[in-house]
């Protein structure tokens, strides 16, 4: 399928052309491995080796509207139209997490690692060692349901360790994934599951003339967003209309009717970056905390769920008692004829109709084990998963507790003493709810026990048969459950959610001993025992959410934008619908910058940002791609700001248009360009073209009057028609659709045709000997 040409002369080796399983419009090269996950129109994602052996497909059953890589390669995360994030396991696509960070569809994500955890430029902390692992063992998982085998259930089985995995490999290096959603909203993750930051395109202020401007941008539409290497500052491309009231405002490239355009925003966030160490810390701490909140909250849903079908048989059987005394005209409960029958009375028609009859031996056993069973699950449960999980809780919330008191280091990033204090006391409320409960569940068990004892050996007296074999039974025992246990549920009182308002009464003994106890100190809650565990447990949970969503509320503050480049004016509106832009970011370190602008021999991190110009937003200038680069002088390290800015403007031939582009390493551009003279979508050819960014002229712009904004504008008299004999470019037989999967780490890049084909090649000649010998695994 390929030319006629030699192969010798041909840049870019072909791989192999493969039939691709269904449209894709978003494909994404795993950054440590050979693998490309693909994301079809139907919103399923199909992960591949790079031999195209399909390893499994998953289906999120929502529209998929954006997909990243973990930068260790173990994960990918995925978001949706309704605004989730979930993070699927590289192994075998299972869902990880799934979190609810935006509240609209997410448009573009991107994770970043940090290259060197335990050095700081500023005070070489080493890394933060975990203790916990120390003094506990593993912590619990989320318990399974009696009789649910693997995959039958969406629980986490406890062979499978795929979850703490991720944990624990996330903990080893600080990553933080970013998030934007088409509502203007940017989120920031540590970890991609501890929630750091968050801000809105639309509300920003800008440093103008020393002061703090606040300026919207309406209608905005988020293309691409990419946070740098260092953590410094995230780079936003986005389109909207810029509204200001300020007079700075009003003069420069903002002035005049061409306020509506495409915009780059230039978010300071260094704090990533100077307070590395510390969000470290307290995400890691944090984020198990959240884990095992988890653990617990599934833990009662469980619990309640067993007892309760455990309650549903009981009753359903004993239900048939309270009929039989109507039918028979009795004026009585089915208490007083059980007190009856053990105060040695005859026994009434209906009791003996409903225990020989109705009940009978093989129906008493069943009840009996309904819940004899549920008692003790409910114990593993309470003793194997949510008092372990508590534990572990009180003690990371105690680290959390000896860090918030170093206020120098951790107030700043708003770990708030006194919230993390009422949260660690509620931990502590928690394991005293969870020790009276076992204790009220252990005294419900065994008083069932023996009153169902009592009642076998009352259906073998009734039927005439011996019952010297069975177990002794209390008949004080008896009379209490009939008192307080046959028509009333203590157990299921403390774990329904829909009762957490209950006023648990306590005897005059038990409140005078709270009561003293508060005296010796360590706690002042004197109310706690008066709640039930559901109760208790939303009390503990709300004293989390409040105590880490101050780090949260104080790093988003310290998120702001430094400086907002106008990247081009549109002369016609938008279409009403959203309309993506083609659009790439990347970072390259230039240790000798070759800008005539900057002279400094200091190493510094080289931002690129390109963009296809879209054909409705100008008549003057059309078919063009845009690429900017601008660097930073971090002498000081003190704001991200541009000192130089350059730019330039590649012209496309009018017989053909981009589809994709995307940067490459060694500051090369990569296009995926269509011929405009094809008869159909799906014939004609088109071009893969590698095009250096190096001996490009860049055009230095000049800065307007307000020192943070730049004027792209003046480009449009200085365009660079695109010299394709200069550049690398490979012949496809095919008309091509986006997207275009490039692969820095692996030098590969894939190519889909419209004809539902996929075609992969070797970008780096030099490597090419070196993939080919590869086992591709």
């Amino acid at each position: 399928m390929e030319t006629d040409e030699s192969e010798r002369v041909l840049p870019f080796q072909l791989q192999f052309d493969k039939p691709a399983p269904s449209q894709i419009k978003l494909a994404e090269w795993n950054p440590e491995k050979d693998l490309l996950a693909m994301v079809t129109e139907d919103s399923k994602i199909i992960l591949h080796r790079f031999n195209w052996q399909r390893l499994w497909t998953i289906s999120p059953g929502k529209c998929i509207t954006s997909l990243c890589w973990r930068p260790d390669g173990k994960a990918v995360a995925v978001g949706l139209e309704d605004g989730t994030i979930s993070l699927h396991d590289v192994e075998n696509g299972k869902l990880l997490r799934s979190m609810k960070s935006h509240t609209a569809a997410v448009v573009c994500l991107n994770w970043e690692e940090d290259n060197g955890l335990g050095q700081d430029n500023e005070d070489n902390t080493v890394s933060y060692e975990d203790r916990t692992l120390r003094f506990f063992p593993p912590a619990p998982r989320v318990p399974r349901m009696p009789g649910v085998v693997s995959g039958d259930s969406t629980l986490i089985d406890n062979t499978e360790d795929s979850f703490q995995d991720l944990l624990n490999t996330s903990h080893q290096r600080f990553n933080i994934l970013c998030s934007a959603d088409k509502d203007g909203n940017v989120c920031f993750s540590i970890f991609g599951i501890f929630s750091i930051g968050k801000i809105n395109i639309h509300n920003l202020s800008l440093p103008v003339l020393g002061n703090q401007v606040a300026f919207q941008i309406l209608h905005a539409s988020i293309y691409k967003i990419a946070l740098s290497k260092d953590f410094c500052r995230l780079i936003i491309v986005c389109s909207g209309e810029i509204s200001c009231s300020s007079s700075d405002f009003n003069h420069g490239p903002m002035s005049g009717n061409k306020t509506e355009g495409m915009h780059c925003l230039v978010l300071d966030t260094s704090i990533f970056r100077k307070r590395k160490q510390e969000l470290h810390q307290i995400a890691q701490q944090a984020s198990s905390v959240e884990d095992l909140t988890e653990v617990i909250r599934a833990s009662l849903s469980i619990m309640y769920k067993q007892w309760c079908d455990a309650m549903q048989i009981f009753q359903d059987k004993f239900h048939s008692l309270s009929t039989l005394i109507v039918d028979h005209g009795l004026d009585s409960s089915p208490q007083e004829e059980f007190l009856s029958l053990l105060g040695g009375a005859r026994t009434s028609p209906p009791v003996h109709q409903f225990l020989v009859n109705s009940l009978g031996e093989s129906g008493l056993k069943r009840v009996m084990k309904a819940v004899s069973s549920a008692g003790s699950e409910l114990q593993l449960i309470l003793l194997d998963h949510i008092q372990p999980a508590a534990e572990i809780i009180g003690f990371r919330m105690g680290e959390l507790r000896g860090l918030s008191r170093w206020r120098a280091r951790y107030g700043g990033i708003g770990l708030d003493e006194k919230l993390i204090d009422n949260a660690t006391e509620k931990v502590g409320m928690l394991l005293v709810q969870v020790v009276r409960f076992v204790q009220i569940l252990s005294s419900v068990s065994q008083q069932f026990i023996n009153f169902f004892s009592w009642l076998s050996r009352c259906i073998k007296i009734l039927m005439s048969e011996s019952s010297d074999q069975l177990p002794a039974y209390n008949s004080e025992l008896v009379i209490m459950f009939l008192k307080f246990l046959y028509d009333r549920d203590p157990v299921k009182l403390l774990l329904d959610q829909s009762m957490v308002d209950h006023y648990v009464q306590l005897d005059s003994d038990t409140t005078q001993r709270v009561e003293e106890l508060v005296k010796l100190g360590g706690f002042a809650d004197t109310e706690c025992l008066h709640r039930t565990l559901a109760k208790e447990f939303q009390y503990m949970e709300s004293s989390f959410k409040e105590a880490f969503n101050m780090p949260y509320i104080t790093v988003s503050k310290e998120i702001i934008c430094e400086q907002m480049l106008p990247l081009y004016s549109f002369q016609s509106s938008s279409p009403s619908t959203h309309c993506s832009v083609l659009t790439s970011i990347s970072f390259y370190w230039d240790a000798a910058p070759e800008f005539s602008a900057c002279e400094t021999s200091q190493e510094n991190l080289v931002d690129y940002i390109t963009f296809q110009i879209p054909e409705w937003s100008s008549s003057d200038v059309s078919n063009c791609i845009c690429i900017l680069r601008g660097v930073m002088n971090e002498a000081g390290n003190i704001r991200n700001k541009y000192t130089t800015v350059e730019a330039l403007l590649l012209s496309v031939s009018k017989d053909f248009s981009c589809m994709d582009l995307s940067l490459y390493k060694e500051r090369q551009l990569v296009l995926l360009l269509n011929e405009t003279t094809a008869a159909s979508d799906s014939s004609g050819n088109a071009q893969l073209m590698m095009v250096p960014t190096n001996d490009l002229p860049f055009v230095s712009i000049s800065r307007s009057t307000n020192q943070n904004f730049w004027n792209l504008d003046q480009l449009q008299d200085l365009t660079l028609p695109l010299q394709m004999e200069s550049a690398k470019v490979r012949s496809i037989p095919h008309n091509v659709v986006p997207p275009l999967a490039i692969s820095s780490s692996r030098g590969v890049g894939c190519v889909f045709a419209a004809r539902k084909r996929a075609l992969v090649y070797i970008l780096d000649e030099d490597e090419e000997e070196e993939e080919s010998a590869s086992d591709m695994d």
